[in-house]
């Protein structure tokens, strides 16, 4: 049964209706203008909720073609990664590379060639290396070999292509060596120490040596094999050996033999 407000709001609905239908023409659009304006915003309301639903639906892909396409943005993902670490190592080796150049232009009195190491002997403490320079390029035994950072070795065979390069601290690289103080003292660098291979032993030095640790230790250009003046490493310490005839002492390589790339071959 209705309660007495429904009956005042049917009462009122039914009034507003005959009372628009009897209404002027040019009155009743006004009306129908003034309802309409107050129920548009509801209308454009519901369409654009409708709207924003269509796109919703849209939007919910399958799970196998989201699957697809983390894949592949995973992929490219890996593939820019690859290319960065390629353009990183291009930017490495074009800096070195300039270094290497300005370092060549620095010793322009020195016949250089650049050689790139293609090859350890890791059967020899990697005390050998192998490089792409060989007798058709003008190689030969005993030719001096270095970076820009001092002395690395000589080469100790030659092929055609290729040669072989004794790294210093091996046994069969022995080089005449002098350190840089006021008595020029001179000695013989020799094998590498067994904890340390950036460490090697210059023997024979005069007792009345003068000795400072971080002193420079140069070649000394006697014995004809390597051209005086090349940078080797620096005094580390020394003690008297052979009942105190002469003192041997350590040097720590300029060069750091066990990461080579490329090196120098001083040609005649």
């Amino acid at each position: 049964m209705l309660k007495r407000p429904q009956y005042v709001v049917g009462f009122l609905a039914v009034a507003l209706a005959l009372a628009a239908l009897s209404l002027p023409e040019s009155a009743a659009a006004r009306l129908k203008l003034a309802l309409g304006s107050l129920f548009l915003p509801l209308f454009g309301l519901v369409g654009a909720a409708q709207h924003a639903a269509d796109r919703a639906s849209q939007a919910v892909l399958p799970r196998s073609e989201l699957i697809r396409r983390n894949e592949s943005l995973r992929r490219e993902n890996e593939q820019l990664r690859l290319q960065a670490m390629q353009a990183a190592a291009i930017a490495r080796e074009n800096e070195r590379l300039r270094q290497q150049l300005g370092w060549q232009q620095r010793h322009s009195a020195w016949n250089l060639k650049l050689a790139r190491v293609i090859l350890r002997d890791p059967a020899n403490w990697w005390r050998t290396v192998h490089i792409d320079l060989g007798r058709r390029d003008g190689a030969r035994e005993n030719l001096p070999v270095l970076t820009s950072d001092g002395l690395v070795g000589r080469i100790a065979a030659v092929g055609l292509m290729r040669s072989q390069v004794v790294l210093l601290g091996d046994p069969a690289c022995r080089v005449s060596a002098q350190v840089l103080n006021e008595t020029r003292d001179t000695g013989v660098l020799g094998a590498a120490g067994p904890l340390d291979r950036a460490l090697v032993d210059l023997d024979f030095l005069p007792r009345s040596a003068v000795l400072q640790p971080g002193q420079a230790v140069v070649t000394s250009g006697l014995g004809g094999l390597f051209p005086a003046g090349i940078p080797i490493g620096q005094i580390v310490d020394w003690r008297p050996v052979e009942s105190g005839l002469y003192l041997r002492a350590r040097v720590r390589l300029a060069a750091h033999l066990s990461a080579l790339e490329e090196v120098w071959v001083l040609l005649p």
